[in-house]
């Protein structure tokens, strides 16, 4: 089996330096090229200083014809670079950007939402894959089960802390040590951008009942900044009339098939996912709410690792292929 040749443009963010990380060891990846034009000629291992002695490749201003092409661009920059540089048609595209979401058109290309929990079959067929964002991620693997079934009728309460990496590497107020450090602060509460592309999941996935559609209850989304590097630890609750053995069993049924997505019996911690592509999903009944928590890697889950999978999926490979990674645990 010949490899597959990736590129990756915007090479020097951290989705796309645990990007490399995980397509380096990939079985059946070839990296040709990292583009960047702030550090062509570098050495990757001298901006993404992991992965010293893992690799040779250095950054270039050119990217040559390929298999597969990763953006991992600024947000609203993908369609711009897809423009300029003339990508060839046959090259297919992974976008972990936040341009093709909820708008799926760029030129001639269309793009396929890229959870694969939610579109497997559509990504299996797809060309060009949106990547979603990463509170999204862990916002609609917990609420997926509930909204086919058609058990989302109330409000859902959403409250999710993500670490500092979520914010890239520019430099913010926000975002420097002396800030972040033993710190706590929300930001744009009730108007993320990720809270379009959920709803738009989750309606997708209501039942479509006549004479009138089921409406999608609304969605209040308090996103925290924490006091750590990496990581999302989201809790939802939401009214819901079903015993909870009933609830853990509709998530057992629904991710029976998705090898990244666990229900924990227990009360579950952020240092259980980091470093890996998995989702782990923890049930809690109270009166009549029900309380789902949910823990990704926002660097992987969230962005990088969502992206193997879409590409493994894609090409028709295992989903799990590259991405079976033991979590940082302690």
């Amino acid at each position: 089996m010949n490899k597959l040749r990736c590129s990756i443009a915007g090479g020097t963010g951290y989705t796309a330096g645990e990007l490399l990380r995980i397509l380096l060891y990939h079985p059946h990846v070839e990296v040709t090229a990292i583009h960047s034009h702030s550090c062509a000629g570098k050495p990757v291992a001298s901006v993404h200083r992991d992965l010293t002695g893992e690799t040779e490749l250095c950054f270039c201003s050119e990217l040559p014809r390929t298999d597969l092409l990763f953006l991992c661009l600024g947000h609203g920059l993908s369609a711009d670079f897809i423009e300029q540089q003339q990508i060839d048609p046959c090259t297919k595209i992974v976008d972990l950007g936040n341009d093709f979401r909820v708008h799926p058109v760029c030129g001639n290309r269309a793009f396929v939402y890229g959870l694969p929990e939610a579109f497997g079959n559509q990504i299996r067929n797809a060309s060009n894959i949106a990547n979603p964002g990463c509170f999204a991620t862990s916002i609609q693997l917990a609420l997926l089960p509930l909204a086919q079934h058609g058990l989302l009728l109330d409000q859902v309460h959403i409250h999710a802390v993500t670490g500092s990496t979520g914010a890239g590497r520019g430099l913010s107020d926000t975002t420097q040590f002396s800030y972040r450090n033993n710190n706590l602060s929300i930001y744009k509460p009730f108007t993320h951008q990720h809270l379009e592309e959920i709803c738009q999941t989750l309606t997708a996935l209501q039942p479509q009942r006549q004479p009138q559609p089921q409406p999608l209850p609304s969605l209040h989304f308090i996103p925290v900044r924490g006091s750590f590097t990496r990581g999302i630890f989201t809790t939802l609750y939401t009214r819901c009339d079903l015993s909870l053995e009933a609830v853990q069993s509709l998530y057992q049924d629904y991710y029976q098939p998705h090898p990244f997505v666990h229900i924990s019996p227990k009360e579950i911690s952020l240092k259980e996912v980091v470093n890996t592509n998995k989702c782990l999903l923890h049930l809690h009944k109270h009166q009549d709410y029900i309380l789902i928590t949910s823990i990704i890697d926002n660097l992987i889950k969230g962005a990088s690792g969502q992206a193997v999978q879409n590409m493994n999926l894609m090409f028709g490979m295992d989903q799990t292929a590259g991405l079976k990674l033991k979590p940082v645990a302690f």
